[in-house]
């Protein structure tokens, strides 16, 4: 009995599964196929194929190459057992340049080779950055370094998922600046953003007193013309200082002017404002001022006594107050820098006149009763004296002088005769002196002078003195020509002094 036609065909496919399977595993496990080496970017493994030529290779390994991509030996190429495969993938790059980003793919080991792969073109002043480095042109490129990819089959190949960094280059264009500094116009070239830092990349000194223009902060661009008004040291005295400064005034007076010093039509400025300015410049402000002075002198007051009948004697009032005049001067006066150089009078004259000072002294004799230890007096006058006392030895006369012991008068001294200045208590007068007594004013002195009496004793009775007391002068007074209104203030009051 025949079997039916579905079941043949049933084991038939069976079958052909059957060996298709085996045939895979024989592949997969390396039993049948020719055996090569791929190397691919330095990795290498071996492996066998079935197919007849590198190109079928490629594929059924799945590599994929760019023209960029070197592969050894080329794709037609049969497989041979034992042979080796090299391929080397070119390495990405992306070149920033005139306001694109190019990709490429070189097997170029140098920066140049890059860029001739991007088809940029570099002109003699441009700049190359590599990951904010400036390179040049001939620089090697940095060695690849892989970034490892996730591998998409659980079997993978040793270059599977390796995919190395691309390499990024910044090409920064120069541009032409033409730079007048007041010399010979020259043309630079920069790549910098700004004038300012153009500048200080060709190393150009700038000076705080400088302009520039345009600003420094301006952005560059092809053909601007920058132009450098160069400022001038110098040193300026005004104002009581020396200040070294620099300065774009051509002129002396356009220096003072650019550095705000003020000139007024009196002032002297040296050299003068219209010299042209050099290097060092020595310029000097004098200020001249001219004042109009005046000079106020007091004039003293004079002090004149006058006699009053009507006021006790040896009392005072102030009959009217004395006051200084003022005289004045006018004087035109010149300073230079505050100090006077000159002065001139213009003219002179009392403001005001003095007021004399008068004092008015009295000239009535009261008659008085002292009741004393001696009994009742009547004196006229009372006179506070300092009062010290001698007698003949201690006159200080020579023994053998035929005056010795002899007072002015004739008298011969003893108790009771006293030494006075005769203009103060004349000659002849009485006088009474507690603790001493009554006696006449007899005697003169050299050192007898004003306020001062000096008492009288022999030498068996001499008694020391030498202290302040009252002296009242007795009835009757002397003619009114003889009597000293106003006592002189000698010896003064604390005489005589203590230390």
């Amino acid at each position: 009995m025949q079997a039916p036609l579905a079941v043949i065909l049933a084991w038939a496919m069976a079958g052909a599964v059957l060996v298709a399977a085996s045939v895979f595993a024989l592949l997969v496990t390396g039993r049948i196929g020719t055996q090569v080496t791929i190397t691919v970017d330095g990795f290498s493994q071996t492996v066998r194929s079935t197919q007849p030529d590198v190109a079928g290779l490629l594929v059924d390994l799945g590599l994929s190459l760019r023209t960029e991509d070197r592969l050894s030996p080329s794709p037609d190429t049969p497989l041979v057992s034992g042979m080796t495969v090299a391929v080397t993938r070119a390495r990405p790059g992306l070149v920033s340049a005139d306001g694109q980003l190019v990709q490429v793919y070189t097997l170029a080991d140098t920066v140049g080779g890059m860029l001739n792969a991007a088809n940029v073109r570099l002109d003699a002043h441009d700049e190359i950055w590599l990951d904010g480095v400036q390179i040049s042109r001939d620089a090697t490129l940095p060695p690849v370094v892989y970034a490892v990819g996730t591998p998409r089959y659980a079997r993978s190949r040793p270059w599977t998922g390796l995919e190395p960094p691309p390499v990024r280059l910044t090409v920064r264009r120069a541009v032409p600046l033409l730079v007048d500094d007041g010399s010979v116009p020259f043309t630079i070239f920069t790549t910098a953003p700004t004038v300012g830092e153009a500048l200080l990349g060709e190393q150009m000194t700038l000076y705080l007193g400088d302009r520039v223009q345009p600003a420094l902060g301006t952005p560059v661009s092809a053909g601007l013309r920058v132009v450098i008004e160069r400022s001038t040291p110098v040193f300026v005295t005004a104002d009581g200082r020396t200040t070294h400064t620099r300065t774009r005034g051509k002129t002396v007076g356009g220096t003072l002017m650019d550095l705000g010093v003020i000139v007024t039509g009196s002032d002297r400025v040296t050299p003068p404002l219209d010299q042209p300015v050099v290097d060092q410049q020595q310029i000097r402000v004098v200020r001249i001022a001219h004042v109009t002075l005046v000079e106020r002198k007091p004039i003293s007051y004079e002090s004149i006594m006058i006699p009053d009948d009507e006021l006790e004697i040896d009392q005072q009032r102030l009959a009217q107050a004395g006051k200084d005049g003022e005289f004045r001067q006018r004087y035109k006066v010149v300073f230079e820098d505050g100090r006077e150089v000159s002065r001139d009078l213009v003219d002179a004259w009392t403001a005001a006149q003095p007021i004399t000072r008068v004092v008015a002294y009295g000239r009535k004799i009261v008659a008085r009763q002292l009741d004393s230890s001696d009994g009742s007096i009547t004196y006229w006058r009372k006179i506070r004296m300092y009062a010290t006392s001698y007698s003949p030895a201690r006159a200080g006369t020579p023994v053998t002088a035929a005056w010795y012991g002899r007072t002015r008068i004739g008298l011969q001294l003893r108790k009771g005769i006293v030494a006075v200045d005769p203009q103060v208590i004349p000659l002849g007068s009485y006088v009474y002196v507690p603790g001493y007594g009554v006696a006449i004013a007899g005697d003169t002195g050299g050192g007898v002078k004003g306020k001062w009496i000096d008492l009288g004793f022999s030498d068996n009775d001499y008694e020391s003195w030498h202290w302040w007391t009252d002296v009242y002068v007795l009835d009757p007074p002397p003619g009114r020509s003889k009597i000293m209104w106003v006592l002189p203030n000698y010896p003064p009051p604390g005489f005589p002094y203590r230390r």
